[in-house]
């Protein structure tokens, strides 16, 4: 098996898991950028705790499902935005205003929108969440 976008996989296997019911799931194999990610979702309370397990090629996280995800996916292409472009963007990926985030890579690493905006800084749209 082939993973094109491994970020996309960790979330296809997390909306999944939460439409099936589920109290955890495994997303292998794991990476610093998926595991940011994943911190960024529970510092929101999307999922609950995670861990990362070595396996001894990359890893595996097994994550605890807090049952408050409606959906979540990856953009592709990873779209460059600033502190000015978050609301558009947020209207294209987000149901309502000020419900789920935007996850993006920035300088000083990986954010959501709300932080992205507070500290004053863009980067690239990597996911969203809600």
């Amino acid at each position: 098996m082939v993973l094109l976008d491994p970020l996309a996989n960790a979330l296809s296997t997390i909306k999944n898991a939460e439409n099936v019911g589920k109290e955890s799931c495994t997303i292998q194999p794991a990476s610093k950028l998926i595991g940011n990610v994943l911190s960024v979702m529970k510092d929101y309370g999307y999922i609950g705790e995670f861990e990362l397990v070595e396996d001894g090629k990359a890893g595996i996280y097994n994550v605890k499902l807090a049952g408050r995800i409606n959906n979540c996916g990856a953009i592709k292409p990873r779209y460059s935005v600033s502190t000015a472009n978050f609301e558009g963007w947020e209207k294209q990926f987000l149901p309502g205003k000020n419900f789920g985030t935007l996850i993006l890579t920035t300088s000083m690493g990986v954010k959501s929108q709300y932080e992205a905006r507070d500290e004053n800084v863009g980067g690239q749209l990597l996911a969203y969440v809600y």
